[in-house]
């Protein structure tokens, strides 16, 4: 990566330009420095679960630290953007994701469908990056279950502390607002009743009159705010004092939908067969045919490697492009959904270096540590 500035470690307070490191320097220090933390700080909140004594909030809390750790690990990539900032952009990360984890299984299988209480319960994902806001809200109102012994709280608690202490969050702060919104949008409505759910999301689609060119489809946008991808670039981005309004912008044109989209409609292309059994909702079986899903594919990729390609730090960021193909298609599913052409022409579409990540993520699974 092409960044420039050094920080004294010894006062945390004191930036100086520069940060990323080169992609093997960053896989080294993402396989040896960041993923031991993430591990770390899905330990303390394992821990935090002692003091919950509902035992159903403790089973889906659990549930999602032990089952959904791959996305903390996954989004903690980010925490290389600006080196200084490691350790807290790690803590902040796995603090937010974790709250959206909990929230969704609490949503998908808490065997309700109550529209007001979905967005009573994320509505602690507004407050996590809301600092300064200095009010406790009962984010359990109407929900079933409510003892969690100060359990989301503390996850809240935990990012505002982080967020609050970026030097550029001022400038993004807007931004991430908007995207936690469309996030929380989303898990309201995928997790209505099936009858209901599709005529929700569309006519949210709708009265968002979203215009991209090329234009996407409706579920296309609906997997973009799936995505936490674009919060934790803007979090990662505000660590450095210079970041204005372009860079701001930049980052949401590249990432949303672009980045987002790809990530989470490659996320449910490979699960299709499982989401077809369980009869779950997978916006990747929208498209007409799986030759359209492919070429749907290809142009988010191409979308998403131009857009970052014009930001500060372009390297990093198109590892980030490249490592969601490489993770997404090393998955055992590709090959017994009989996707292994459409697979290699993507994997070759990101690019030389994404064959690389490719194999590094083959020899992840073997090991059972991917």
């Amino acid at each position: 990566m092409d960044h420039h500035s050094r920080r004294d470690l010894s006062n945390p307070g004191t930036l100086i330009e520069g940060a990323c490191l080169p992609p093997d320097a960053s896989l080294r220090r993402f396989l040896t420095g960041v993923l031991p933390q993430v591990s770390r700080e899905l330990r303390k909140w394992h821990k935090q679960l002692d003091r919950c004594y509902d035992l159903s909030l403790r089973k889906q809390a659990s549930a999602s630290l032990n089952r959904k750790r791959f996305h903390s690990q996954g989004g903690s990539f980010f925490a290389l953007y600006n080196p200084p900032w490691t350790r807290q952009l790690a803590a902040l990360i796995v603090a937010l994701q974790t709250i959206g984890d909990y929230l969704d299984n609490l949503c998908d299988r808490g065997g309700i469908y109550d529209e007001a209480a979905f967005r009573r319960l994320h509505q602690a994902m507004l407050d996590a990056v809301s600092p300064g806001l200095g009010i406790t809200r009962d984010y359990y109102r109407f929900y079933p279950a409510r003892n969690d012994g100060g359990y989301l709280k503390a996850l809240v608690d935990e990012c505002r502390s982080h967020v609050s202490a970026l030097p550029s969050y001022a400038a993004v702060h807007a931004e991430v607002l908007r995207l936690v919104a469309l996030y929380n949008d989303l898990q309201v409505f995928k997790h209505l009743a099936p009858p209901v759910r599709c005529s929700r999301l569309k006519r949210w689609f709708r009265e968002k009159g979203i215009v991209t060119a090329p234009p996407v489809y409706w579920w296309e946008f609906a997997a973009a705010c799936g995505s936490t991808l674009a919060i934790f670039a803007l979090l990662a981005a505000a660590t450095a004092p210079h970041t204005g309004r372009e860079e701001v912008k930049e980052v949401m044109k590249a990432y949303f939908p672009w980045v987002c989209g790809l990530h989470i409609l490659l996320d449910y292309w490979i699960d299709q067969e499982e989401d077809r059994h369980g009869g779950d909702l997978n916006f990747a079986a929208c498209y007409a045919s799986p030759a359209e899903a492919a070429q749907r594919l290809h142009l988010f990729l191409q979308r998403a490697l131009a857009g970052v390609s014009r930001l500060p730090h372009p390297g990093f960021h198109r590892t980030i492009v490249r490592g969601l193909l490489a993770v997404y298609l090393s998955d055992p599913k590709v090959e017994r959904q009989g996707f292994r052409q459409a697979a290699r022409s993507l994997l070759a579409a990101g690019g030389a270096e994404t064959g690389s990540y490719y194999r590094s993520c083959l020899m992840l699974r073997r090991l059972g540590l991917l």
